[in-house]
């Protein structure tokens, strides 16, 4: 596998992005179309009502999954704090948003109490800037 970081670390799934949503674009808009062109019968309506039906499905079982993995992280990174930090800072990881706590897990177990130390008196909150202090990375490649 690759070596990941921050330039690399992002999941792109590209039968996804590339066939499951324009396919369901298309399905939504084709639909809005032909209702147009049978002066709003009611079969077109319930064509587009399944149409809206099944981009909100797929909307909500991604949202759904990332959920439930950012619980799972949340869990993992806490068992991890007990190791890896010493005790004025695990009386701290409370402190610690689901923001910050995603954005730690990328910190190596060497460079992790640092870097949270750093995040917590400077009250960093934005995912994108914790990450970019990360200077050795810890990758994961488990991700939904």
């Amino acid at each position: 596998m690759e070596v990941q970081n921050f330039k690399n670390h992002g999941k792109v799934v590209p039968g996804f992005v590339f066939f499951v949503l324009p396919v369901l674009a298309v399905n939504l808009g084709w639909p809005r179309y032909a209702w147009t062109k049978t002066r709003f019968s009611l079969g077109g309506l319930v064509a587009v009502l399944l149409a809206v039906a099944l981009g909100l499905g797929f909307f909500y079982a991604r949202t759904f999954a990332l959920r439930v993995q950012d619980r799972v992280i949340r869990l993992e990174e806490r068992l991890r704090y007990e190791r890896v930090l010493p005790a004025d800072l695990m009386a701290r990881a409370g402190e610690l948003s689901l923001d910050q706590i995603l954005a730690l897990r990328f910190a190596s177990d060497a460079e992790l109490p640092g870097l949270t130390r750093r995040v917590l008196q400077e009250q960093l909150a934005d995912r994108k800037a914790i990450k970019l202090l990360v200077t050795d990375w810890r990758a994961d490649h488990l991700r939904a």
